[in-house]
């Protein structure tokens, strides 16, 4: 199977022309957030969605944690797909559903522990797909991504071959990782910010590698 590409952290238009044209199935685009790279401001992140063609997908990472904050912060944004980088309030998947049906909703667990692999089989339950970070919303000022940081694949792989739901992996992944990630986890895509990006810029180069390295485990 393919495995998909999702390039985060866009800060243009021209960056989302650039990450589609490598291959991008996806591309994510970051809303305020406590910590850690990426965060645009709300309107630049629909011009962005909306320069983005079908089929690629746009996602929304979004902190908010209640239903009509996360309703209100998509339709600010207008993004084909929610990315939940923290633990929503009970019930609030459901009303996000309820009011934005046509949307799709990830959630992002932050893989630490044993405890983790459970945590997203629940989460499976009332999402679209999962996508696997290395964050650490326990904090005092919570990691929700962009941390560089790479967890224990081994977790990452019980989740795969556990959950219902499609699985992104993320988490310090780089052109010089990425195949064993792939051959060892085997998600249905891989998702990554700070590692095609040079002076916090989208490096084509990085990019190009980056590629050749998933068509190569695809290869595999």
């Amino acid at each position: 199977m393919k495995t998909r590409v999702k390039i985060c952290c866009m800060h243009s238009v021209e960056e989302a022309r650039l990450a589609v044209s490598m291959g991008a199935s996806a591309v994510g685009l970051v809303g305020a957030m406590p910590s850690g790279p990426g965060p645009i401001d709300d309107g630049l992140i629909r011009l962005i969605a909306a320069s983005v063609p079908p089929p690629v997908a746009t996602f929304l990472l979004t902190c908010e944690t209640r239903a009509s904050e996360i309703v209100a912060h998509h339709r600010r944004t207008l993004t084909s797909t929610i990315q939940l980088v923290d633990a929503p309030e009970p019930g609030a998947v459901a009303a996000v559903r309820a009011e934005l049906p046509a949307v799709k909703i990830v959630r992002v667990v932050h893989v630490r522990n044993e405890e983790s692999v459970e945590e997203a089989l629940r989460a499976a339950g009332e999402a679209d797909a999962l996508l696997l970070d290395s964050g650490n919303p326990d904090c005092a000022v919570k990691q929700l991504g962009g941390t560089g940081r790479v967890h224990d694949w081994r977790l990452s792989r019980r989740i795969v071959e556990r959950s219902p739901k499609p699985v992104f992996l993320a988490g310090g992944l780089k052109p010089e990782n990425v195949r064993a990630a792939i051959e060892q986890v085997d998600p249905f895509g891989v998702d990554l910010c700070t590692g095609v990006r040079t002076d916090n810029r989208l490096d084509p180069r990085k990019l190009e590698a980056f590629f050749g390295e998933v068509e190569a485990a695809n290869r595999g």
